[in-house]
């Protein structure tokens, strides 16, 4: 122990320079870590907040609650009630506006005693009209006398005259949302409000509706597809999915989910409307199980009409749909090989 005292009570002026020097590196050293160290934790901070503020974005597959990027909340009224116009005619299918019906009439807001919608049947007369199943309904309203809605319903229904057409263009323009449902989509569509923008309809329509409509996007293996004010819906429980849809926008998901739970309706696609993928990929027609080129349905080949083209026999589900092909075979026989969108 002496001797290393003693060594270092006697160090010469050099060592002592050296020592110093090499404490002087340490000490930059020790002081660099640290910058470094605090540098890095600042990165790591502002990250966070980005990260926090910014949500990463995700495709719609690898999102199982994605919703169109394209459409915002909506405002509900200070005072009063949001009115939805069902809009029916002859044949109008009874799942397709009534399971709407079901969700808007269901909604309930915490402090709030009355309905926050006001719902109303709208048709081009008063005349009573015949519905699926043979329901008969008389008609709140007629086009001339109804309200101005804020909300529209189109479901499944007869083929519209220009008079109702009319109607929907120019109600549309205050709209929040005018929604089809099912095939639906063609009155919709042929409005022209569609036109060059994307839309969903019933699966077994599909066809029909690429045909017909070539200047819309027609998405197959949407639940809902969302537009601005426009909204279309697949087939018939669609209808209830993209109305839950519209409740959230509204009023926010909680209350969106409430009325669900209260409608005991377990489906969870007004969370996803990428979730008809059962429906994306197009049923393969064979000689043992034929499918109607025109409306994509099973038919039975003993009883179905028959037409032959190019030396290939079609069936299908009606005359109707036998004329529909007839007049333009190229077209449906394209369509039948269509492209998954």
């Amino acid at each position: 122990m002496m001797i290393v005292v003693i060594a270092a009570t006697n160090m010469s002026s050099e060592n002592r320079i050296m020592n110093a020097r090499t404490i002087n590196k340490i000490e930059f050293v020790c002081r660099a870590a640290r910058f470094g160290f605090l540098l890095a934790l600042g990165v790591l901070t502002l990250t966070a907040l980005f990260t926090t503020a910014a949500p990463i974005k995700t495709d719609e597959h690898s999102n199982p609650n994605a919703v169109a990027a394209d459409t915002a909340s909506l405002k509900p009224p200070d005072n009063g009630q949001i009115p939805v116009a069902f809009l029916i005619s002859d044949g109008a299918v009874v799942i397709d506006f009534c399971g709407p019906w079901e969700v808007f009439q269901d909604v309930m807001i915490p402090g709030r005693q009355d309905m926050p919608f006001r719902l109303y049947t709208v048709a081009e007369t008063k005349k009573p009209i015949r519905t699926s199943g043979g329901m008969q309904i008389v008609p709140d309203y007629t086009i001339q006398n109804a309200p101005p809605p804020k909300v529209i319903v189109i479901p499944a229904q007869s083929r519209p005259s220009p008079a109702v057409l009319e109607w929907i263009t120019k109600s549309s323009k205050t709209t929040d949302v005018t929604m089809s449902v099912c095939t639906g989509a063609f009155v919709l569509a042929k409005t022209g409000l569609l036109s060059g923008k994307s839309a969903t309809t019933y699966h077994g329509a599909f066809g029909r509706f690429a045909i017909e409509f070539p200047d819309i996007q027609l998405k197959r293996g949407a639940r809902f597809v969302e537009n601005g004010n426009l909204a279309t819906a697949g087939g018939l429980s669609s209808g209830i999915d993209l109305a839950l849809r519209v409740v959230e926008r509204y009023y926010g998901r909680e209350v969106a989910r409430k009325t669900a739970y209260n409608m005991e309706y377990q489906g969870e696609g007004w969370m996803n409307p990428d979730s008809n993928q059962a429906y994306a990929v197009m049923p393969v027609s064979t000689a043992e199980h034929p499918l109607c080129p025109v409306c994509g349905m099973d038919v039975d080949p003993k009883t179905a009409p028959t037409s032959v083209f190019k030396g290939t026999t079609y069936y299908f589900c009606s005359d109707d749909d036998k004329k529909t092909f007839d007049a333009g075979p190229e077209k449906y026989v394209s369509a039948t090989a269509g492209k998954i969108q």
